[in-house]
């Protein structure tokens, strides 16, 4: 999604976000993820100015401090930013692909079904459903190289082990990765 992107081209308007709307934000936030509600206040401080970067394609931004936090196309589930999930891992839905899928992701790719249920990944008891925004770890990594959502349900992908099991949003090395808002 973020191969090409810029910020001189695709970024057209910054806005402040008020205060009101800034904490219904952070209830929808919550909602989606559920384990956030511990460190929303560290993450989108109450003196904070949240500011929303509107690009092309209708995606918008959340930065603070010139950093994104979160994305989101329309009125999909808001997407966490690869830096925001590195200093908070453990409050986002998470599943870790095996080696091989590694090279891949990073140039780009989607993450075939046989990528997550092979020997050297590993896949949580819960099932996440379709739509689900996942972080993705790999194999002998300690931090996410992607944030992705299902393309299938968890469940699915156990069974069926044929196709795209999760949409690849954003990854290291990426435009939003290396985006400098300054």
């Amino acid at each position: 999604m973020f191969k090409k992107f810029t910020a001189k081209e695709d970024i057209h308007s910054r806005t402040n976000v008020k205060s009101s709307v800034q904490r219904g934000l952070k209830t929808k936030l919550v909602n989606q993820f559920p384990k956030l509600e511990e460190v929303i206040d560290e993450i989108i401080p109450k003196k904070g100015q949240l500011i929303v970067v509107k690009c092309t394609d209708r995606l918008s931004l959340y930065t603070m401090e010139n950093e994104v936090l979160f994305l989101q196309r329309f009125d999909d589930p808001f997407i966490p930013s690869l830096r925001l999930v590195h200093k908070y891992p453990t409050y986002f839905p998470s599943v870790k692909v095996d080696r091989g899928a590694i090279k891949f992701i990073l140039s780009g790719a989607n993450i075939m079904c046989p990528g997550l249920t092979s020997k050297g990944a590993s896949l949580p008891e819960e099932n996440y459903p379709v739509g689900t925004v996942v972080a993705i770890f790999a194999e002998g990594k300690d931090t996410a190289l992607a944030v992705g959502k299902m393309a299938m349900s968890l469940d699915d992908v156990k069974k069926v082990n044929k196709g795209i099991g999760i949409e690849v949003e954003t990854h290291i090395g990426d435009g939003l990765w290396s985006l400098d808002l300054d």
